[in-house]
């Protein structure tokens, strides 16, 4: 009976807590809300770059660096297959 008295209680005052009218907010919340007060954010804009990261390199660079190691990992396996003796 301890158990099942216990969910039972727990669950009223779980749907007592979803039904208030006022929730309170969060520490954090509260906390950026004080601190934005004296001082507000500047405008952040969606998907800002990254601090700091270089320039990109462009697609075909990129597809020439990856075709060029796949060559030459071609060409070494098959100079040591051709030096191996049978």
């Amino acid at each position: 009976m301890g158990q099942q008295h216990d969910d039972e209680e727990r669950e009223f005052d779980i749907k007592w807590a979803d039904g208030a009218e006022h929730k309170e907010p969060s520490a954090r919340a509260r906390m950026l809300a004080a601190r934005w007060k004296e001082n507000p954010p500047g405008p952040v804009p969606f998907r800002a770059e990254p601090e700091g990261v270089g320039p990109r390199r462009s697609s075909w660079v990129s597809t020439v660096i990856v075709l060029g190691s796949v060559a030459a990992v071609v060409v070494l396996l098959g100079w040591v297959n051709f030096r191996a003796p049978y």
